[in-house]
């Protein structure tokens, strides 16, 4: 049965035909999410099929984990943002959700996540999350998630503290940004477990090692692997 918001979604999209997130046309009928072009031309890292790739060394010596990937490359002010400014600051939720099962659906034909037994989002502050109304990294989650069979761990992890944004600024201050500005509320569900920490952007690992960091502290004998789904060739040392 329909529920109400995908009523008014259909009725939305008789009225203002779908585009494109990335390059704005509109999209070929059947098409879902991106348009065919755009799919066949996304800038994807391949990460995930690789054990020692270059997301995974930045992370090595910051953090324990057992597996690091992002979806695709993006740049400032490139086509491939467009679709993270849309989730992120449009309203653009289910945007979200659907790239997280495009990028899911790559995971899942991993050798390095199939013993992933729970997806956890990054969290937002509860003021931030009352100014967006949602949390675009549990949208991710939730379509990475579904490909994976495995549920999304969401009340366990907590930001303390309404950190300022991490868009701006240099290395440096990204990091003392983060510092102790998570928590973990409900580590019995985390312990012992293979978790998938979920975040929309990986540029200088900042905050993902903080959120991580902080669920190792309190639930040692759980094991963490990272899936972003955007990331920058600069914050993980490739050039051009």
């Amino acid at each position: 049965m329909s529920t109400l918001s995908d009523l008014l979604f259909d009725v939305a999209s008789l009225l203002f035909p779908p585009v494109c997130p990335v390059c704005g046309r509109l999209l070929d009928d059947g098409a879902r999410t991106l348009c065919t072009r755009c799919r066949m031309t996304a800038p994807l890292t391949r990460f995930w099929e690789e054990f020692d790739n270059p997301m995974t060394r930045r992370l090595w010596g910051l953090l324990p984990v057992v597996h690091a990937s992002a979806f695709y490359y993006y740049t400032e002010g490139g086509a491939w943002r467009r679709p993270i400014y849309a989730f992120k600051y449009g309203g653009a939720w289910r945007l979200a959700r659907e790239l997280g099962r495009w990028y899911g659906g790559y995971l899942a034909e991993s050798p390095f996540y199939g013993d992933v037994e729970a997806v956890v989002p990054v969290p937002l502050h509860w003021r931030k999350l009352l100014v967006r109304g949602y949390n675009q990294a549990e949208y991710l989650a939730e379509g990475i998630a579904a490909e994976l069979g495995v549920g999304v761990e969401r009340r366990s992890v907590v930001r303390l503290r309404n950190n300022p944004s991490q868009t701006h600024g240099g290395r440096r201050e990204r990091w003392r940004n983060v510092e102790g500005i998570f928590g973990v509320r409900r580590p019995e569900r985390l312990a012992g477990r293979h978790l998938l920490l979920v975040d929309d952007v990986f540029t200088t690992g900042a905050t993902v090692v903080s959120c991580a960091s902080a669920i190792l502290s309190a639930v040692p004998d759980c094991r963490i692997s990272i899936a972003a789904l955007a990331v920058s060739k600069h914050g993980v040392g490739i050039e051009g």
